[in-house]
């Protein structure tokens, strides 16, 4: 286990490594493990790239995110030029269904709404307006289609985690419904993150709840 001084010291490396982000404005403490990110980015998906960054840092256990979207001066993007470019990219991206997803913006906070069959379209359509001028955040409430037959979600998930490397035995999955459940420990965020990838991933799955600790 890294103290906190080296630990933010990795942080603000991988930072600096990370083309997407311009690092000059942000700042980083570090306490047992938890990073908190502070200062001023120029967009929302910078912003969201710096967390990914940290994330990806071992001994990172968690991300505290305070970053603020301070968009240039140059760009003066209103509401409902947002919500136009919204509603066209969502349009033209192929994996989020026609009419599916709709798009509220106040203030720069895009919200989005609707259902979908799956996570992976609930994520493009995150996507999708993340990198958007002008966007200060985003709120996403899609939710997924129940399905049916639900009953073999856990063993489901189970199989793809033991086909995944992951050691059944640190990871314990149970389903209620469509509703997932994950807890256990694993290495590093990166692990958890996967875990969670592959609980969505199974059929019927309609959220998940990622508990599981990074020692």
């Amino acid at each position: 286990m890294s103290d906190d001084k080296s630990l933010k010291q990795a942080v603000l490396d991988e930072l600096q490594w990370e083309p997407s982000v311009n690092a000059a404005h942000i700042g980083v403490a570090a306490k047992g493990g938890v990073v908190t990110l502070m200062g001023h980015v120029e967009s929302y998906s910078e912003k969201s790239a710096a967390e990914k960054a940290a994330r990806r840092v071992n001994d990172v256990k968690a991300v505290a995110e305070e970053i603020e979207v301070r968009l240039p001066f140059n760009v003066k993007h209103g509401d409902e030029e947002i919500a136009t470019a919204a509603v066209s990219r969502l349009k033209w991206d192929a994996t989020v269904p026609g009419g599916a997803v709709k798009a509220k913006v106040e203030k720069g906070w895009v919200t989005l709404t609707g259902e979908v069959d799956w996570h992976y379209q609930q994520e493009a359509a995150m996507s999708d307006v993340r990198g958007l001028w002008g966007v200060t955040g985003v709120s996403n409430e899609i939710t997924i289609k129940a399905k049916p037959n639900t009953s073999a979600i856990r063993d489901s998930i189970m199989v793809a985690l033991d086909r995944s490397w992951f050691d059944p035995a640190t990871i314990n999955v149970t389903a209620q419904g469509g509703k997932v459940k994950l807890t256990g420990k694993v290495n590093s965020w990166y692990e958890r993150d996967e875990a969670g990838s592959t609980a969505w991933a199974a059929p019927g799955t309609t959220s998940v709840e990622n508990d599981i600790f990074v020692s």
